[in-house]
């Protein structure tokens, strides 16, 4: 059985756009190809992704008296460098706020690192059993009628996912993967379903698309 990797990338518009794009296929296929005049040779490249980036290259966007003189077209630029393509391949957009020094005297938060990791494992156990005698092994690996099968929401969340994908434009990747993400959120909150509010929990962690 192949190992999941992590492969952190920090200030992700620093890399080369090049560099960035050849990670699309590694991405969708788990595999990594390296082409030759006389070999063709495939490795096992399946990653989890964790990508971090400030909104603008001196990061003070959201402070009018640090910000740069050029905001917010500078963060315009600075968050194209990375593609769409790229973007549609990262499940989860999660924007974190500035910590102040006032935010590290507050308390800890009522659900510690622990209450999570046994969360997440008893999701990770449902999913074990729900693919036994598949190909896949987490929702992250479902694809097609059985992710369809398993992950098809409600006809209230349906409803829902159908709303959004015209509304932020969702490519056929992004709703695949918004399905995957509510199914995980369900099993998160053991849930055998997957209703309305795994749907929207998953829909706000997609970006939105640019308005022209």
């Amino acid at each position: 059985m192949a190992h999941l990797g992590v492969l952190f990338l920090d200030e992700l518009p620093e890399f080369q756009r090049a560099v960035l794009d050849s990670l699309r296929q590694p991405l969708e296929t788990g595999n990594v190809s390296v082409a030759r005049a006389n070999a063709h040779v495939t490795f096992p490249a399946r990653v989890q992704l964790i990508a971090a980036m400030n909104p603008c290259r001196c990061g003070h966007l959201g402070d009018a008296s640090l910000a740069c003189a050029r905001a917010p077209k500078c963060a315009a630029d600075y968050q194209a460098k990375v593609s769409g393509p790229l973007l549609d391949r990262i499940d989860l957009h999660v924007e974190v706020a500035a910590v102040s020094a006032a935010d590290l005297i507050l308390p800890p938060p009522t659900e510690g690192s622990a209450d999570v990791a046994a969360r997440v494992a008893a999701a990770r156990a449902i999913q074990r059993a729900r693919y036994d005698g598949t190909p896949a092994r987490t929702n992250a690996e479902a694809d097609g009628p059985l992710l369809e099968g398993v992950a098809m929401p409600d006809e209230a969340g349906r409803k829902l996912l159908a709303q959004a994908a015209e509304a932020m434009r969702l490519t056929a990747r992004g709703y695949t993967r918004i399905l995957r993400v509510g199914r995980t959120i369900a099993d998160l909150a053991g849930s055998e379903a997957v209703h309305r509010v795994h749907v929207a929990e998953a829909l706000s962690y997609r970006r939105r698309p640019p308005v022209n």
